[in-house]
């Protein structure tokens, strides 16, 4: 594509064309897999801490893996090692297809397989988020490329929810894993076509747990890396609870059925495609620090929000700003830290900043327990007070004389 649009800028590149048309069919059916997962654990079990635990299943493994597999990345071939994971994601896709279908399913048999799929992404998702500086192929691309994923993303959010609450209706869970398991096709074919330049420097010799240590020591070092680092996980833990607790306010509390489901999480894709749209508009790399502020704030307030609505439509709209500003803090952060790491660390910082935001699980194990024992309502209130308390206290943090006005111009030093 010759001269996109400004806010498509990054379509310029062949790379990132394949990359993303690839992604966006895959997406869609990872979308439905994770809508038919969640239906389809609360329908075995009635328990909205079953829903959380199988949520903890598919994401500890990242939290415990990622920075070593963020060592990994840093010395080896990111796409690689990505091609390598997407054939085995689509391996585990079609055993649930299978395990579904022929009518063998149990959420101990689900939670199993979320562990599987956890242990891939594990190693998929630092090697994902490093091979975003590659595909841009210009530093000046970098924050469009990484809106134009968060687009894609939650523009798959819209729309894979909403066809897999008809296909649950109409064929059951299983047609949705097994729509997912040949979607994988699409990004597999795409990241084959994908050429990138090989890396030129050797690779560390040294001990990965030395290679680790060093990642680690360079992240807590530099003070803005840091501050991002540790705000993430905080709106992972307690900012995304509207997520795991949507089929039980899908049916206990709005009274519907998996097309109810569908709806909450399509609206929250719409409105996190609403803050991508945003990112990838901006011309600037400056402000970011105050837009996970105020990310983190809309979150908070949401999520209150959801839990005093009264029916499905302030509910639905609720479920939309804390897609919004979930994703704007997730892009933001994303593009500050990207923007400040050194090219050979971007493998393990990257991975700290994926083991940050798979905080989720543990998060969805807390809102699960506390809707449990208090009742769905109660239990997003106080992670919204949670989300809206740590955004001011992160605004706060931007005053302090090391914290930069933005990402842009003058990067802060690594110290």
């Amino acid at each position: 594509m010759k001269n996109p649009p400004h806010f498509l800028r990054a379509l310029a590149s062949r790379n990132y064309r394949l990359y993303i048309s690839g992604q966006w069919v895959s997406l869609l059916g990872n979308w439905m897999t994770a809508t038919a997962s969640m239906w389809l654990v609360y329908h075995l079990s009635g328990s909205p801490l079953a829903v959380g635990v199988v949520v903890f299943a598919n994401q500890i493994p990242i939290l415990i893996l990622a920075p070593l597999a963020g060592v990994l990345v840093d010395r080896t071939d990111g796409l690689r090692v990505m091609r390598t994971t997407q054939a085995l994601a689509m391996l585990q896709s079609a055993a649930m297809a299978v395990f579904t279908l022929s009518g063998h399913m149990t959420v101990a048999v689900l939670i199993v397989l979320s562990i599987v799929q956890g242990l891939i992404n594990a190693f998929d998702f630092p090697s994902r988020q490093a091979l975003v500086y590659g595909l841009a192929g210009d530093r000046a691309l970098l924050e469009n490329v990484i809106a134009l994923n968060s687009i894609t993303f939650n523009l798959a959010r819209l729309v894979g929810p909403a066809i897999a609450g008809f296909v649950i209706a109409g064929f059951g869970a299983g047609a949705c894993f097994a729509v997912d398991a040949v979607a994988y096709l699409a990004v597999l074919w795409a990241l084959m076509a994908v050429r990138i330049e090989p890396r030129t420097e050797p690779a560390s010799q040294a001990h990965p747990l030395e290679d680790l240590r060093e990642g680690v020591s360079y992240a807590m070092n530099h003070p803005s890396i840091r501050r991002m680092l540790l705000m993430v996980p905080v709106i992972a833990l307690v900012g995304f609870t509207h997520s795991v607790l949507a089929p039980v306010f899908a049916k206990d509390i709005f009274h519907g059925d998996a097309r109810t489901l569908g709806l909450l999480l399509s609206a929250t894709g719409a409105g996190s495609l609403v803050a991508g749209g945003f990112m990838s508009g901006r011309t600037s790399s400056t402000g970011l620090g105050r837009l996970v502020a105020i990310g983190s704030l809309i979150c908070g307030l949401s999520l209150a929000g959801i839990g005093l609505s009264p029916g499905l439509t302030l509910g639905t709209t609720a479920y939309a700003a804390a897609g919004l500003g979930s994703v704007l803090v997730m892009i933001a952060g994303n593009t500050w830290v990207q923007m400040l790491v050194e090219d050979d660390k971007r493998g393990r910082v990257m991975s700290l900043f994926q083991m940050g935001a798979s905080f989720y699980p543990i998060g969805g194990l807390i809102a699960g327990a506390l809707a449990e024992g208090l009742g769905p309502r109660v239990a997003i209130i106080i992670c919204g007070g949670s989300c809206s308390v740590a955004a001011l206290v992160f605004a706060w943090s931007l005053k302090k004389p090391d914290a930069p006005e933005g990402v842009g111009g003058v990067l802060a030093p690594a110290e």
